[in-house]
């Protein structure tokens, strides 16, 4: 009895590995965050549509943009995407809800080496403001609750910075839906100021080598001569490309293989994704992220 109980058991552990593999061999979905205008986001991705299925021998690539940050976050915890490319907040929300949801396994390296990246608070230039103490009782702006740039690095340091709270210190806070809308409502004077996302490598006057600022500035929707940075934030790791960790081992083989080899096979369509000049990619784990993990418990905490 018991013989034939264990023979059920693991015809029934095959026939669920097949169906996974089966699953993940019809149709691979990417998540894409929210925050920049969805035709520009669908563009970007559209070089992994076109390439994608004969790769990993799938019958279709779909995207999946979302409104917001959550949108993927949800989307990677229901298991409804195969893979996104998180910030390290994004990541950490989904990790600490459930640390096997998903799987980091690669992360970008800036043209100079490093794996970080910077929060950085802006305003216009004919604003008045020239530093991070004429900010007090203005309105600030963050991009999105799930951002690690946009929300997460500024909440937890600004008040070291300023020796105060954030709510103290500033006269009034708000969101401005995803980094790109940020700046666009700074522009707009909805905010004195906001925080973005850059690389810190190269010049401010070019909106770095990568981040929001620079993809705006490659888009003709930003001039950054009508910018001035206020604040800079210590660096931030920078956030990892995720895959669904209940996909099957060989697909996700191909798919990182494919990602590794991008950079110098498509340059194109790796700075199409990723917003700007990168070095490549490199392996990553969990563990990287702990200081953002830290970071998210202690606002969960507050």
């Amino acid at each position: 009895m018991f013989k034939k109980v264990l023979m059920g058991a693991v015809a029934l552990t095959a026939m669920m590995v097949g169906a996974a593999a089966a699953e993940d061999l019809k149709e691979f979905r990417i998540g894409i965050l929210g925050g920049e205008n969805e035709a520009d986001r669908l563009r970007n991705f559209q070089c992994m549509v076109d390439q994608l299925p004969e790769v990993l021998g799938v019958e279709k690539v779909s995207l999946f943009p979302a409104a917001d940050y959550d949108g993927v976050i949800q989307g990677l915890l229901g298991g409804t995407l195969d893979y996104a490319e998180l910030g390290a907040s994004g990541y950490a929300k989904v990790y600490l809800e459930n640390p096997n949801a998903v799987e980091p396994i690669l992360t970008t390296v800036q043209t100079d080496g490093s794996t970080g990246y910077y929060s950085v608070m802006v305003a216009r230039k004919d604003s008045g403001l020239a530093k991070l103490e004429d900010m007090k009782g203005k309105k600030l702006g963050f991009a999105d609750p799930d951002s690690t740039s946009g929300f997460l690095i500024p909440s937890v340091t600004l008040p070291k910075s300023v020796g105060a709270s954030v709510e103290e210190f500033f006269g009034s806070t708000g969101f401005g839906g995803g980094h790109e809308n940020l700046v666009l409502e700074v522009m707009k004077g909805t905010f004195d100021a906001g925080t973005t996302w850059a690389s810190g490598v190269g010049e401010f006057s070019d909106g770095y080598s990568s981040g929001n600022l620079r993809k705006m500035v490659d888009k003709g929707i930003l001039d950054m001569d009508d910018l001035v940075e206020l604040w800079k934030s210590p660096l931030i790791p920078n956030g990892p490309v995720v895959v669904r960790t209940s996909m099957n081992a060989d697909m996700k083989g191909k798919f990182k293989q494919f990602m590794m080899e991008m950079p110098e096979k498509d340059p194109a369509c790796f700075s199409a994704i990723q917003g700007g000049d990168y070095k490549g990619y490199v392996e990553v784990t969990p563990a990287f992220y702990e200081p953002i993990f830290d970071a998210r418990r202690s606002k969960i905490g507050s």
